[in-house]
């Protein structure tokens, strides 16, 4: 088979994500007992009903400040469930487990998924202020054309984050992880994402994160082999406070925890790995089955401004695809190039792209190396 080219960043190429965040960001989502006695209540009326915005979403996306922002300025509360994973929101709306979800937060690839199993909401642009201040590699983008069920919110990388009291090296590329390995033997772990894993190491080789090829497959699972007795495991969440302790020295995550948790733990470092790596786009849409889509408007539209946008930035250390609200940051974080990488950096970032039926050999590769 051929192999498929590498290609450098850019949205015309899709990506995916499987964000698993901590744990510990999912104390975030309570906004109060009074709230969820409103959701819970049966006796609640229909004006209670329609002053309440149902979110299902990322862990790392719910804060307390930003539904409080919305409430003040709207007079809607909102109830936010988080979800750990593209396919646990897929299967419970699947299952029916979703109809009370007027907002969700799909990963790019997913909204693709979401579209041609018609769960979405085509989006009516004329209901919306402010999609002329995306940026243009948003404006159309290739999982969801002209945005018509979707509306980007938020895009970032996936890298390391050590912890410099543990690892004296800075790893500034994939590779260390092999180098090393018999130094952090038990203090390493990497995402629980097939795609994510294979890809890193893939790109390790010099291959395409979205190979097709068996042979690059069969030695990036090679590889995979030689470095799995060094790992504690594969955790997309959850490794937070041991690497904080010190007990781990260093854990594959995405950007957004990546440059949020080293802003209280200083001694944490986040890098994007020198050889390149993924970028992902997160969205909201609006289900077909939504209980107050003029709520999701809302929240849409509120999320749109600018200065909100700005604000959620400020909060949660995603990079926005608003250009107008990138103007309205601080100097520190529109240079960060951990948060937005520049222009060199982009280049050799892939988005994760559907390979057909070779995901068939990324599954097996992927069981094999859970079972060692």
């Amino acid at each position: 088979m051929r192999q498929q080219p590498k290609e450098p960043f850019n949205l015309t190429s899709t990506r995916r994500r499987f964000l698993q965040f901590s744990a510990a960001f999912a104390s975030t989502v309570a906004l109060g007992s009074c709230q969820r006695s409103i959701s819970n209540d049966s006796s609640s009326s229909q004006s209670s009903s329609d002053n309440l915005l149902h979110i299902y979403t990322w862990a790392d996306y719910s804060n307390e400040e930003v539904y409080q922002q919305f409430t003040e300025q709207t007079g809607i509360k909102v109830i936010a469930d988080v979800y750990d994973s593209n396919e646990t929101m897929l299967a419970k709306l699947q299952a029916g487990g979703g109809n009370q979800y007027s907002i969700i937060y799909p990963s790019d690839y997913m909204v693709k998924q979401m579209i041609e199993l018609q769960l979405l909401t085509q989006i009516d642009h004329t209901r919306l202020q402010g999609l002329d201040q995306l940026l243009d590699e948003w404006k159309n983008p290739p999982y969801d054309p002209r945005n018509t069920h979707s509306i980007p919110v938020s895009w970032g990388t996936t890298g390391l984050i050590y912890n410099t009291e543990v690892l004296q090296s800075e790893p500034t590329d994939w590779e260390f992880l092999w180098r090393e390995q018999q130094s952090l033997s038990g203090k390493i772990t990497l995402l629980d994402d097939v795609r994510e894993v294979m890809g890193a190491t893939l790109r390790s080789l010099g291959y395409s994160y979205n190979t097709t090829n068996p042979q690059e497959l069969e030695t990036a699972y090679q590889k995979l082999q030689e470095l799995k007795p060094a790992l504690a495991s594969f955790e997309s969440f959850g490794w937070e406070d041991r690497l904080i302790a010190g007990d781990l020295a260093m854990c594959m995550t995405y950007s957004i925890i990546g440059n949020s948790l080293p802003t209280e733990h200083p001694h944490l470092k986040y890098v994007i790995p020198q050889s390149g790596t993924s970028v992902w786009t997160d969205t909201l849409v609006i289900p077909k089955t939504a209980p107050n889509s003029n709520a999701a408007y809302t929240w849409i539209n509120f999320m749109l401004k600018p200065e909100n946008a700005a604000f959620a930035v400020e909060k949660l250390l995603f990079a926005t695809p608003n250009k107008a609200a990138f103007e309205q940051l601080p100097s520190e974080l529109k240079e960060n190039t951990n948060l937005y990488p520049t222009s060199e950096m982009l280049a050799k970032y892939e988005g994760i792209a559907p390979v057909g039926r070779a995901v068939d050999l990324y599954d097996q590769y992927w069981t094999k190396l859970q079972s060692i």
